[in-house]
């Protein structure tokens, strides 16, 4: 029986890009770049050099996922594959909105090259009522709905979502130590990914 190896690429380079991000998103590396450019380079610029670099970084990974060999793993048949794309579909709309919701141009870090600064206000409306992470939820929901997929593919939704799901545990803690009992009260009555009816701490 051979072993592939494609896969542990896979997720050996995503963990990298994982690490990379991370670092970049600690309070250590935004306090020193604060300090070393100063008050309006850091407010203006970081938030965008940030996405930036975390497309320019995960680019090379998609192409491993392109360029890799590969094999099927399923594909959902009619009629429950346009179920599937129904289903992305609505992601995509979440996504959206929620982007929308938030500012789509704070979150690209754009609206802050013309002056507008400042922590933005703790967002407990809109879809964040339904879910503490609705980017992450949506983004999951449109890849695990994925009517085809493949090894590579399913390595990549899988590292993603793991990715989501600790970098949510320490965003967590460093908007409960920013907001304090007001966070901690959000938390405690909105789910974290799952819409569920009843409270998920």
């Amino acid at each position: 029986m051979t072993i592939s190896f494609q896969p542990f690429v896979i997720l050996f380079a995503f963990a990298l890009y994982g690490l990379v991000h991370s670092w970049l998103a600690s309070q250590r590396v935004k306090t020193w770049v604060h300090r070393v450019f100063g008050d309006i380079a850091f407010e203006r610029y970081y938030r965008l050099a940030f996405n930036l670099i975390g497309v320019l970084t995960l680019l090379p990974i998609l192409s491993l996922v392109a360029r890799l060999p590969d094999k099927p793993l399923y594909s959902i048949p009619d009629p429950w594959r346009w179920i599937s794309l129904a289903g992305q579909a609505i992601a995509l709309i979440l996504l959206a909105g929620t982007l929308r919701q938030t500012g789509t141009l704070d979150f690209l870090g754009l609206s802050q090259l013309g002056g507008e600064t400042g922590a933005p206000p703790l967002a407990t409306d809109g879809f964040y009522s339904r879910v503490r992470h609705p980017l992450y939820s949506a983004t999951m929901l449109f890849l695990w709905l994925t009517p085809t997929m493949t090894q590579n593919l399913f390595v990549l939704t899988l590292a993603i979502s793991f990715y989501f799901v600790v970098g949510a545990y320490f965003e967590e803690k460093k908007l409960a130590r920013y907001f304090g009992k007001a966070y901690l009260d959000y938390r405690s009555r909105t789910p974290m990914f799952l819409p569920w009816p009843h409270s998920c701490k």
